[in-house]
C-alpha cells in the first residue's frame, strides 16, 4: 500500500463533508463515506460500525466490501475484539498483523479475505462513543499519522452526520406527538360540546375507534374536526 498524498486527503475530506451536507439519506451518506475513505487510503476494506447503546453492541452499518462472507451479520460487544477496544478505549488502535493478534476475534474471515494490517479509530460525539470506522490492508502496512488523521477526521464527521440525522429524527417525532395532542385535544372539546360527554368520555370514544377502525388516533382527532367545520359551514 503506496503513501496517499496529502492533497488526495485533503480532497476526501472535501467530498466527505459536502456528501453531509446533501440531500442523500443516511445510509447512502455512510456508505460514500466509507468508499472514499477506502479509495484514498488503499485499503481492501472500510466498514463503518454502529454502537447500540441498548444492547451495548456494534453492528456493520456501512462497507465498500462487495464479499458476502464480510457483509453477514455479525456485532461485537464494547471491548471485544479490536473494534469493540477502540469503542472502549475511546482511542484508535493499529495492529500490524490481525492474524498474530490474540485480540482479533475474526481469523477466519481475516484468512479467506486476505486482511492483515488494520486501523479502528472509534466515532465520538463529544466524549460519547456511537460507533467506530476501520480500514483493512491486504498487506503488512504501518498507518501513518496522516492516515491515522485522516480517519479520524471521517469518523468525527460520520459521528456529526449520524447525531444530527438522530437529532432531526427525534425532533420530527416529537413535534408529531405535540401535534396528535392538539388535534385530540380539540377533538374532545368538540365532542364534549356535541356530545355532552365528560372529558374522560370522550377520550375513550376517541382511542375506541382508534383501535376498532385500526388508524392513529390523530386521525380519528382530524375526521371529528373536519366533520364539526362542515357542520358549522
Amino acid at each position: 500500500m503506496r503513501q496517499t498524498s496529502y492533497k488526495a486527503y485533503i480532497d476526501t475530506l472535501s467530498k466527505v463533508s459536502k456528501a453531509i451536507t446533501s440531500d442523500l439519506y443516511l445510509g447512502d451518506v455512510l456508505k460514500l463515506i466509507v468508499t472514499l475513505t477506502a479509495n484514498v487510503m488503499k485499503a481492501k476494506i472500510c466498514a463503518l460500525w454502529l454502537l447500540d447503546e441498548k444492547t451495548g453492541e456494534l453492528k456493520i452499518r456501512a462497507t465498500q466490501a462487495m464479499s458476502e462472507e464480510y457483509l453477514k451479520e455479525r456485532s461485537l460487544k464494547v471491548g471485544e475484539g479490536i473494534v469493540g477496544l477502540a469503542a472502549k478505549e475511546k482511542t484508535p488502535i493499529f495492529i500490524s498483523n490481525v492474524l498474530k493478534d490474540t485480540r482479533y476475534k475474526e481469523k477466519k474471515l481475516a484468512q479467506k479475505e486476505n486482511l492483515v494490517s488494520m486501523l479502528s479509530v472509534p466515532m465520538m460525539v463529544k466524549k460519547r462513543v456511537i460507533g467506530v470506522i476501520n480500514c483493512y490492508t491486504t498487506a503488512l502496512y504501518k498507518f501513518t499519522k496522516s492516515d491515522t488523521d485522516l480517519l479520524i477526521a471521517v469518523a468525527n464527521q460520520a459521528a456529526v452526520a449520524i447525531e444530527n440525522t438522530e437529532l432531526l429524527v427525534k425532533t420530527k417525532v416529537i413535534q408529531e406527538e405535540l401535534e396528535t395532542r392538539k388535534k385530540v385535544e380539540r377533538a374532545k372539546g368538540i365532542l364534549m360540546t356535541e356530545q355532552n360527554l365528560s372529558e374522560n368520555e370522550a377520550y375513550k370514544l376517541i382511542r375506541k375507534s382508534s383501535m376498532d377502525k385500526r388508524v392513529h388516533m390523530k386521525d380519528i382527532a382530524e375526521a371529528i374536526i373536519l366533520s364539526h367545520e362542515i357542520t358549522k359551514k
